[in-house]
């Protein structure tokens, strides 16, 4: 199966936020008795198969390996509840980034050098082996061929998600406006605005990130089974942008727009002997944010680390157990229709300190600390559905 094909050490399938994170760790990191092969990097040829620009956002101590090209830093966050209250604070040490997918781009591929060979290709297939993996791919002549890798990770997003009792969508439209007089503050971005028209099941909210007084990204944001159709999003854009932020005229520069999966659903890294799934397909979304960013370095850190000692490269899912337990029982009772969305949120981030939210949102919060937070959302909806989630866990088949 593999004769004749070129062999590399590892091969990484798809340059998005995982597969060049990936790859510029591994770059970077010499590790003892790799770097023989180097590195192939497959990513489908321009056209609709490749990754819209878009924004990553993710929060984080300053000094972050990212910071250098950063297009945003905020310091302060607002959260406004249903009923126009404001709960703004700032979260030092911590602050909030915003990085544009080709500013990232184009500072990965400035620093790898002739270790990796990067190849426009339409990945076909992926075959599993005992001491090496084939990927077979089409290359932008419509010519068929093959490499071998001794180990591969794959970023593509599935083709079909996990099964799992619960499954959300995180669906968003976002517009870059620009307003001919000073509209925003700066220095703050408001993570959550619940004040706009709440779904049966599920929540909404704005999200605006200030990048001068006179230009921001204004995104309407869904938790909801399904997405809206284009004169849905633009009705709630203009709803948000007018009746709630009044704003009376603006420019529209650009839109972003996407769909995450929010899903209660396990992954499994390990695709075969020696392919891995990494990024969304590996579980590095956190399934109640929709945040992956973050989640991705960890991912591509720990494989770097067992590569270095000589491991099988694993990637690990890079969420606790049982913060994802916490999750699977919010999206249920979301989806439901028990809890209310808007007020379950304003009632985490009114009542408890933003720093500690967003350390349990990232992974960081300890256990007693996780205990005191729930005592402050609404108690009945979620017993229920945690009492519900605890049977379907616990029941045989």
């Amino acid at each position: 199966m593999l004769v004749g094909m070129r062999e590399f050490d590892v091969a990484v399938v798809g340059a998005g936020a995982a597969g060049l994170s990936l790859t510029h760790r591994l770059a970077r990191a010499n590790l003892p008795g790799a770097g023989r092969g180097g590195i192939a990097l497959l990513e489908p040829p321009p056209g609709p198969l490749r990754a819209p620009a878009r924004t990553w956002c993710f929060w984080e101590h300053d000094g972050g390996e990212w910071d250098g090209i950063l297009a945003a830093r905020w310091d302060r966050l607002a959260v406004i509840g249903p009923d126009g209250r404001r709960r703004r604070s700032r979260v030092a040490p911590l602050a909030y980034k915003m990085l544009r997918s080709g500013d990232f781009e184009a500072h990965v591929r400035s620093g790898l050098d002739g270790g990796v060979t990067p190849y426009d290709a339409a990945v076909t297939g992926i075959e599993d082996g005992p001491g090496r993996a084939a990927v077979r791919a089409v290359d932008p002549a419509g010519v068929p061929f093959a490499l071998a890798a001794r180990w591969v990770f794959d970023s593509r997003p599935p083709s079909r998600l996990p099964p799992a009792p619960t499954t959300l969508l995180q669906h968003f439209r976002g517009w870059f406006v620009r307003t001919e007089e000073d509209a925003f503050d700066p220095d703050d971005v408001v993570l959550m605005d619940l004040r706009t028209p709440q779904p049966p099941n599920g929540v909404s909210f704005g999200y605006l990130l200030p990048l001068s007084a006179r230009e921001a990204l204004v995104e309407y944001t869904e938790f909801t089974r399904q997405i809206l159709d284009d004169a849905g999003y633009e009705r709630a854009l203009r709803d948000y942008t007018g009746r709630v932020l009044r704003l009376d005229e603006f420019t529209v520069t650009a839109t972003e727009q996407g769909a995450i999966p929010m899903t209660s659903a396990r992954f499994r890294t390990r695709a075969g002997r020696r392919v891995f799934r990494i990024g969304a397909a590996g579980g590095a979304t956190r399934p109640s944010t929709g945040y992956t960013f973050s989640g991705i370095q960890r991912q591509a850190a720990a494989v770097v680390r067992a590569l270095a000692r000589g491991r099988v490269p694993v990637p690990p899912v890079p969420h606790r157990r049982r913060h994802l337990a916490m999750d699977a029982v919010l999206l249920r009772a979301l989806d439901t229709g028990r809890l209310d969305g808007a007020e379950f949120f304003a009632r985490l981030f009114g009542r408890n300190s933003l720093r500690d939210v967003l350390d349990f949102l990232d992974g960081h919060s300890t256990l007693p600390r996780e205990l005191a937070m729930g005592a402050t959302v609404p108690l009945v909806p979620m017993s229920a559905t945690t009492a519900e989630h605890a049977w379907r866990t616990l029941r045989p088949g």
